[in-house]
């Protein structure tokens, strides 16, 4: 994986196990909601200090969003589009 699969893989991976939509991880990094999935489909190259917000937000190291996948670990598969608003 390149350094953005990495990232997507990540952040997704982070966020699905924490239970937090896009949204509200964006708005707890304090960054767009359509840049959190613009990064998560491998669109856009975050800078330092936008992995160290999403990192934050996420309760992570900064590092986690690096990290290489263990052998055998898949995604949680999450239904597509968004939550209907309650």
């Amino acid at each position: 994986m390149n350094g953005r699969e990495l990232v997507a893989w990540n952040m997704r991976r982070l966020r699905v196990a924490k239970d937090i939509s896009q949204e509200r991880l964006a708005n707890e990094a304090g960054v767009d909601r359509t840049y959190v999935s613009r990064l998560e489909r491998m669109l856009e190259n975050p800078s330092i200090g936008i992995l160290e917000k999403i990192a934050n937000a996420l309760a992570a190291h900064v590092s986690e969003l690096l990290r290489e996948p263990v052998a055998g670990e898949k995604l949680t598969q999450l239904k597509a589009g968004r939550k209907p608003k309650v």
